[in-house]
């Protein structure tokens, strides 16, 4: 780690550059924060209104590969790539080229109003990459929580059902419709209902808790389902492969292949949200391929369009076409800049290996986390895959979930200048969401600074 250095200027700008000629280094010129940092903080909280918070208080300038620089001139570790969004890393050559041409052409028509290639190629892409080879239809939106609201609207419109199932430690969006679908209430719920109907949970798969196995577990959520709700008022069940928010769950082996069973023979839609999980993030395109499951909808949205806001829906096409024209859009779903960023953004995901690349993360996050956890009986679980792994830290003594620890190590790696994030329905798990594009070299550090937090605390 570099103390005083600061980084190159950008002379034009007079703030270093980002993008890949970023220096790939931890570098710490002030505390964190700084105090230009406190003095834009105060700034925030005379101008922005006071329930969105930050997760950690420093102002940013520039980043790429796998840093961010803030106004104070320091140089921190990204654990978070913007909370899995900036997969391709930031400012991505590819990205910026094509957002760049796109503003000298135009940016804005409204696609309802005045189509444009970008859009359509965007949803051939997705038709094509994402899991299974049916007839498929995409239409795009502006964020994860736009499209998971899409996508119930079309399966409650193509089978004249209204319920909808979720599951336990599910996080869906902030909407009111998702609100009901997200599980945990602190911070995300409490004091903003009453939410919409006809919304019910299911329990999760959850093996580091229940002990339980893949198909055992499907059938007790199953029979509650059949029990509380019923088939024949069920439109669509929502899971993500691997939950975030909730605390990077991955169900034991065969709960989602037997959802998906038991869906495709009750006429209710299975709507795979890949809002996190999905282009690459798990060593896979899209996490449901790891098990072969083929979601009858899946929606998308983070890491699709490099740092731009863009979201979609795709799905088998009969589904996708029920809903009648005008049913769907928005001012700027799919917006231009939006859509040559996102063609980009896969190029990068397919012509620099980066599918690979995220399990090679993995393996390395796995290894020396697995390590720790040796010496350490107070991460009770190691778990995820490719880049989107976690740590659940509980008391060694009751296997309890241990909040107050896991945010003590939080912000004592934020003051050491690595940006991790916590997460959780027990406020419990740190994730490890590196952007693609972080060296081994910049990952290991940034691991061991996390190390010397836990040993600290």
């Amino acid at each position: 780690m570099t103390l005083v250095d600061s980084p190159p200027l950008d002379s034009s700008l007079d703030v270093p550059r980002g993008g890949p000629s970023l220096p790939q280094e931890r570098r710490l010129v002030t505390a964190i924060p700084g105090p230009k940092s406190l003095e834009r903080m105060a700034r925030k909280s005379a101008a922005v209104a006071s329930g969105v918070g930050t997760t950690i208080p420093v102002f940013t300038v520039a980043a790429g590969g796998g840093v961010l620089v803030d106004v104070d001139g320091n140089s921190l570790i990204d654990l978070g790539s913007g909370i899995a969004v900036t997969g391709v890393g930031n400012s991505n050559p590819r990205v910026v080229a094509a957002v760049a041409a796109q503003l000298n052409q135009f940016t804005h028509t409204c696609f309802t109003v005045a189509p444009y290639d970008s859009y359509v190629e965007v949803a051939e892409a997705l038709n094509r990459l994402t899991p299974g080879d049916h007839d498929k239809r995409s239409a795009l939106f502006n964020s994860g929580a736009e499209a998971v609201e899409n996508a119930i609207k079309i399966a409650r419109h193509y089978t004249g059902k209204q319920a909808v199932v979720a599951f336990d430690h599910a996080y869906h969006g902030r909407t009111n419709l998702t609100m009901g679908l997200t599980a945990k209430s602190m911070p995300y719920k409490s004091g903003f209902g009453p939410f919409a109907s006809e919304l019910y949970r299911a329990p999760m798969s959850y093996p580091y808790r229940d002990g339980l196995d893949g198909v055992t577990a499907a059938k007790a959520a199953i029979l509650q389902i059949e029990k509380q709700i019923g088939a024949a008022n069920l439109a669509a069940m929502i899971i993500e492969p691997i939950q975030g928010e909730g605390g990077f769950i991955v169900p034991a082996e065969g709960f989602l292949p037997t959802l998906v069973a038991w869906a495709s023979e009750n006429n209710v839609v299975f709507i795979a949200d890949e809002v996190q999980t999905g282009f690459a993030r798990t060593g896979d395109l899209f996490a449901s391929e790891h098990e072969g499951i083929v979601p009858d909808v899946i929606v998308t949205a983070k890491g699709i369009a490099g740092g731009l806001p863009l979201s979609a829906v795709t799905g088998r096409a009969a589904i996708m076409d029920s809903a009648h024209a005008g049913g769907l859009g928005g001012t700027y779903g799919g917006n231009p800049l939006a859509c040559v960023a996102a063609l980009a953004t896969i190029e990068s995901y397919q012509e620099d290996n980066l599918v690979e690349r995220a399990r090679e993360i993995g393996a390395l996050l796995t290894s020396q986390l697995s390590a720790l956890q040796a010496n350490d009986s107070r991460i009770g679980d190691v778990r995820g895959r490719g880049a989107l792994i976690a740590i659940e830290l509980v008391n060694p003594t009751t296997g309890e979930p241990d909040a107050a620890l896991t945010n003590r190590v939080a912000a004592e790696a934020h003051k050491q200048g690595v940006i991790v994030l916590t997460c959780g329905t027990y406020g419990n798990v740190i994730r490890f969401l590196p952007p693609l594009s972080i060296s081994d070299a910049l990952l290991t550090e940034g691991i061991s600074v996390v190390a010397e937090a836990l040993a600290s605390a």
